[in-house]
């Protein structure tokens, strides 16, 4: 008797818009928990019936999610450790067409507790990101930049370049981003990379350098946090990783972490 070869359902990933829906799963398992370590009231909306079926096809991330909640939980410390959320504060939200006009459509009903202004805007638009920049540079006296689940898929070039925008602006004090080390994003290629090769969005961006990449487009590093560890803080890390972080130090290679979220200070 003949035995197929059993395969994974085809991705559905379309562009690099659909994986804003596939990480937004994560995020409303998460809250879905019990004892869930932060609750997204709005992720289950936004991840969609595509967002769970793009999760399906890509097996590797569904057996290890923990990344994605515990760069959630950390950026959520790092923004509140930075800013308030008064009626006052104004919130900009910088994206792809498509993707905001979803996230418009699920939250059209709901009310913000600050002032959000929507952009559509492909930031690799070195022209348009700039006349963006410098309007929101007038308008603001302290801003912080956050950048989560957008560099990776950026070459290196295209990074120092948005740096160097970023840094010109006087009130962009400071920058959160989520970076991977070479290795792991070797890894994440093996694991789940063709379907975002297919899709256009393949994995990029992972410097030698670690944080103090960042430095020639006037950046410095000022916090740097293990997501490895942050994840077994939280208890979401499988038995054979929490062993790894136990007998490790989240201060280990601290320049060159395998992941990390950092905050990054406008150099003066």
């Amino acid at each position: 008797m003949l035995m197929a070869k059993m395969s994974e359902p085809e991705s559905r990933i379309r562009n690099i818009s659909d994986t804003a829906r596939w990480v937004a799963v994560y995020r409303a398992r998460e809250t879905e928990r019990r004892d869930a370590v932060f609750r997204d009231a709005f992720a289950r909306g936004l991840a969609g019936e595509r967002g769970e079926q793009i999760a399906a096809s890509i097996s590797f991330a569904e057996k290890n999610s923990w990344p994605f909640v515990a760069r959630t939980w950390l950026i959520d410390q790092v923004i509140s450790n930075q800013v308030k959320l008064p009626a006052s504060l104004q919130w900009i939200e910088v994206d792809l067409p498509e993707i905001l006009a979803h996230k418009e459509d699920v939250l059209r009903n709901e009310t913000p507790v600050c002032q959000v202004e929507r952009v559509r805007l492909d930031l690799c638009d070195m022209r348009a990101r700039g006349e963006l920049f410098s309007q929101l540079d007038r308008r603001a006296n302290r801003a912080l930049v956050i950048s989560e689940g957008l560099l990776v898929y950026l070459d290196e070039k295209q990074v120092t370049s948005l740096g160097q925008d970023l840094a010109v602006a006087p009130s962009f004090q400071h920058w959160v981003i989520d970076l991977a080390s070479p290795a792991l994003l070797k890894m994440l290629a093996k694991k789940m990379g063709a379907p975002l090769d297919q899709a256009g969005a393949p994995l990029k961006f992972a410097p030698r350098e670690g944080p103090d990449f960042f430095a020639s487009s006037g950046w410095k590093p000022v916090e740097i946090h293990s997501v490895m560890h942050a994840a077994a803080k939280l208890k979401r890390l499988p038995f054979f990783l929490r062993l790894i972080a136990k007998i490790s130090s989240p201060a280990f290679q601290p320049r060159r972490p395998w992941s990390a979220v950092c905050l990054l200070a406008r150099e003066l």
